[in-house]
């Protein structure tokens, strides 16, 4: 399941389709245009046709003038068939030129340009049909909300760009943790969010893994001099009657238990990491 909408398809294809009756109503007049040329020089044969000899021998004696008049008559029609059909094709590209313009600024709009995910903004609509889709079929859905651990020490250390490579580090590393149904979504700042259709909270666990191991493999490559990544993962999953707010404000609450954890205090008492955060780790 993702973000993109039938709707540049759907009007594209309307569009596509009234040219293609351009085009049948283009050789209709042509076909109307031969029988009729045909008709006319059937009415100059027939009379002059007589029998001999079990053969058919058609007589005919035809002006200059006509013969010159139905060249030009055919010539034109050529023409105006040539340049109608031209019309067609450019009309039919610019179509197509124009929806694919359109659906690339839509999809750049919801995309943000660091990190190449999606983006805050686009968050509603396509949270909304993830819900949609699971409540329609009654199937599991996770949020996984993730924290770069000390960002700001990365950007003062190694220096703002080498934060936005790291960024754009982080979200080519859950894009390839998660399916095409899936959805990652830069949250804000150093915060991601993964959207996993039909994943039960239990069934993440096999996606944090994952993601912490590439993170893990990602550090063995020595990207950051004397400096590991790290990531925080809170997870909730979703079940009827529970808002878009509700989820993510439980994962986030959940990330943030996990932080505290991981570091050793509690900061969080009242969350209960055993509900927000399950750990059987079944296959996804």
């Amino acid at each position: 399941m993702d973000g993109q909408s039938p709707n540049a398809f759907s009007a594209i294809t309307q569009q596509l389709a009234a040219v293609e009756r351009r085009d049948w109503e283009l050789w209709l007049i042509v076909s109307l245009a031969g029988a009729l040329v045909s008709f006319g020089l059937l009415a100059l044969i027939a009379p002059a046709a007589f029998l001999k000899q079990e053969d058919i021998h058609f007589q005919i004696t035809v002006s200059r003038e006509l013969v010159v008049g139905l060249f030009v008559l055919l010539g034109l029609l050529n023409g105006y068939l040539v340049t109608r059909r031209l019309d067609l094709r450019r009309t039919r590209q610019r179509l197509i030129s124009t929806t694919i313009q359109n659906e690339v600024v839509r999809l750049q709009s919801f995309t943000d340009p660091l990190t190449e995910v999606y983006n805050r903004r686009s968050l509603d609509d396509m949270a909304g049909r993830f819900i949609s889709h699971a409540r329609r079929l009654q199937s599991p859905l996770t949020f996984m909300m993730i924290d770069v651990d000390r960002f700001k020490e990365v950007n003062s250390r190694f220096g703002h760009l080498t934060g936005d490579l790291v960024l754009g580090e982080i979200a080519t590393i859950l894009k390839s943790s998660v399916r095409g149904s899936d959805a990652v979504v830069r949250y804000g700042g150093d915060e991601f969010l993964v959207i996993l259709a039909d994943t039960s909270g239990s069934d993440a666990r096999t996606v944090v893994d994952r993601i912490k191991a590439r993170v893990k493999d990602w550090n063995n490559q020595g990207q950051l001099e004397s400096f590991d990544l790290t990531l925080t993962i809170g997870r909730c999953e979703w079940t009827d009657g529970m808002t878009l707010d509700e989820a993510l404000d439980q994962a986030d609450r959940a990330m943030y238990a996990e932080k505290a954890m991981t570091a050793g205090h509690s900061g969080l008492p009242n969350v209960d990491i055993t509900t927000l955060v399950p750990s059987t780790p079944p296959s996804h």
